[in-house]
């Protein structure tokens, strides 16, 4: 049985009495008083993870400034509450993201320069750093000051990335870390990884412990892994590990993009960070050492720093600013005009994107590029952002990034109709089923935003009210002829979406069931991925002039609400008098709809 969670000040006020305590009664063994100082110690880790790029409080992407969370913001805070027996560990997801793609072969990235002034002890990389191939990775790790650990996968020589593991020192406190990336990077970054192995970081883990345990006084797991297994691939989540190595006192997550302050699995105290630097985990670990001199973990307590309440570290922000003026200058560099409006609605409902609802030019010219580099007949395409808008007049290059994130590549598939309903149905389980009474949509909690698509080169419908796996309805080609299942066509897709769902059987197609086939990979890769090819297609095809174009080959259907309740909702919605619930986390939309009786 683990040690039950108390507060700092209680576990101090008692090991101050115990200390007191055994000098009076002479209960201390035989060793002089000298070699069992100090009695106690406290133990704090600052833990950080999933920052994708935020080294300044600024968003490149969209070219504003963006105080909710940053590198900068969370070194401040680490100064302010740091001690002498204090460790500072992040979990990965450091250099994708928000412009870090400009300094990737740069000598020093500007994420490692501030993880290296500001003095981690441990990093351990995340999916993201997986992107942009290995020999970018290997020369990223080359720069980081702090021990870097990822100890489950293996080049093709059998040596390991990093180590699994490492043994740190405080006082004379021996405190061992390991670090693990989720093995899903292999559904992900397939290409990147060929030739390279990827084991279960559960059995990694164990396979440490087992050798280590008697070593070390602490045991704390750095992990690139949410809480729960993602595909239902065991070992990939913080739970399978907290249940089979129970030996670990503290395991910082990460991967999910969620504020988990602090929760008990098995015994073990698991926190996790939002992404972008908007949180940071203080942990405290109380031991006390015991009549033969070893140490004994005897209260863990955590908690959540929301770093908006933090100013931006000057030093900091003064060693990043050849970083920070080459990123803002490259973001603002005009690559055309949009005439006509802009590209999407203003949302109806503030946390609910609009293209999300219905049919825009957004997601409409995404696709339109997307068929014409591939000759493809269907192409699908999802939001990479909740915020991505491009509006009426100058296109600069942060306007692309603010509507397609990510930097994935174009793939070209093979598909027959009873796979694109599959798709397609996979997709349309995004949404929540609409009751009678509801007022507006809601989401499943569980899908993230970037998995629903929208598609082009066929009309259809989606019924929310029916359950999901029933909802596309009148599925046709443009001339209205209904798609049979045998119809045999081309696909235009992300390589994330061809890589994790489709050329696999997962999510969508069952085990034995025929999959669609890759035709070709990374098309135009010489101009590179999708975001490049969608300033080419601005300045080459349509000769720097678009112009917002919808053609509503989609729509919902299904959610028959009262029309004017449905307004008076959204008027209230936007007055304050009524709000929606919170989102589950950053990458999902509101669960839960309001309904005739929240009005009253």
């Amino acid at each position: 049985m683990k040690e039950r969670m108390i507060s700092r000040r209680t576990f101090m006020r008692a090991a101050g009495v115990a200390a007191a305590t055994a000098a009076v009664v002479g209960t201390a063994p035989a060793a002089s008083a000298a070699s069992f100082w100090p009695f106690t110690m406290d133990l704090q880790i600052l833990a950080t993870s999933d920052t994708h790029g935020k080294f300044d409080p600024w968003d490149y992407a969209a070219n504003k400034a963006d105080a909710s969370g940053s590198v900068a913001q969370q070194a401040t805070a680490i100064k302010q509450l740091r001690t002498a027996d204090t460790l500072v560990v992040d979990a990965g997801d450091t250099i994708q993201g928000n412009s870090s793609q400009l300094f990737l072969e740069d000598d020093v990235h500007p994420m490692m320069a501030a993880m290296n002034a500001i003095g981690y002890d441990v990093w351990v990389t995340g999916n993201h750093e997986y992107n942009y191939g290995m020999d970018t990775l290997q020369h990223i790790i080359g720069q980081q000051n702090a021990k870097v650990l990822t100890g489950n996968v293996y080049a093709p020589d059998g040596t390991p990335l990093a180590d699994g593991y490492t043994i740190v020192k405080k006082k004379d406190v021996k405190i061992g870390l390991i670090g693990m990336v989720t093995p899903n990077i292999t559904r992900w970054d397939a290409v990147n990884l060929t030739g390279w192995t990827v084991t279960n970081p559960v059995d990694e883990c164990r396979k440490i412990i087992d050798q280590i345990k008697d070593q070390v006084d602490v045991l704390i797991g750095v992990m690139h892994m949410d809480t729960e297994n993602e595909y239902g691939v065991y070992g990939s989540g913080v739970t399978d590990l907290a249940n089979a190595c129970p030996e670990f006192d503290v395991i910082v997550a990460a991967h999910g993009h969620k504020e988990i302050p602090g929760q008990e699995i098995n015994g073990v105290l698991v926190i996790e960070n939002k992404n972008a630097g908007a949180t940071m985990s203080e942990i405290h670990v109380q031991l006390q050492r015991q009549w033969n001199g070893k140490w004994k973990v005897v209260g863990r307590s955590s908690e959540s720093i929301q770093i908006a309440d933090y100013e931006a570290d000057p030093e900091l922000v003064a060693l990043l600013a050849s970083y920070d003026e080459r990123a803002k200058a490259d973001a603002v560099i005009p690559i055309g005009e949009l005439r006509g409006g802009n590209m999407a609605p203003d949302n109806e409902i503030e946390n609910i994107p609009s293209p999300m609802v219905q049919d825009t030019a957004l997601l409409d010219f995404i696709n339109e590029a997307q068929l014409y580099y591939t000759g493809a007949q269907v192409s699908a395409t999802a939001m990479t952002s909740m915020t991505g808008q491009m509006r009426e007049g100058t296109i600069r290059k942060c306007d692309l990034t603010s509507i397609y994130t990510y930097e994935n590549t174009l793939y070209k598939l093979q598909m027959n109709g009873a796979q694109l309903r599959d798709y397609m149905e996979w997709s349309a389980a995004f949404f929540k089923t609409w009751q009678p009474g509801d007022l507006t949509i809601a989401f499943d909690p569980s899908t993230r935003y970037y998995l629903y698509d929208a598609f082009e080169g066929v009309n259809y419908d989606i019924d929310i009210s029916q359950e999901p796996g029933n909802r596309i309805q009148n599925l046709s080609w443009p001339d209205g002829t209904p798609v049979a299942d045998t119809d045999s066509f081309t696909i235009a897709v992300n390589n994330y979406r061809a890589t994790t769902q489709l050329l696999i059987a997962a999510d969508i197609f069952a085990p034995g069931e025929p999959l669609p086939t890759l035709l070709e990979m990374d098309v135009r890769g010489d101009v590179g991925g999708i975001r490049e090819l969608l300033g080419e297609y601005i300045q080459t095809v349509k000769g720097g002039v678009i112009e917002p174009v919808v053609n509503n080959n989609w729509k919902i259907i299904g959610n028959n609400w009262d029309s004017a309740k449905h307004d008076e909702a959204v008027a209230r919605l936007r007055d304050g008098s009524l709000t929606l619930a919170e989102n589950f986390d950053s990458r999902t939309l509101p669960s839960v709809a309001i309904t005739e009786a929240d009005l009253g």
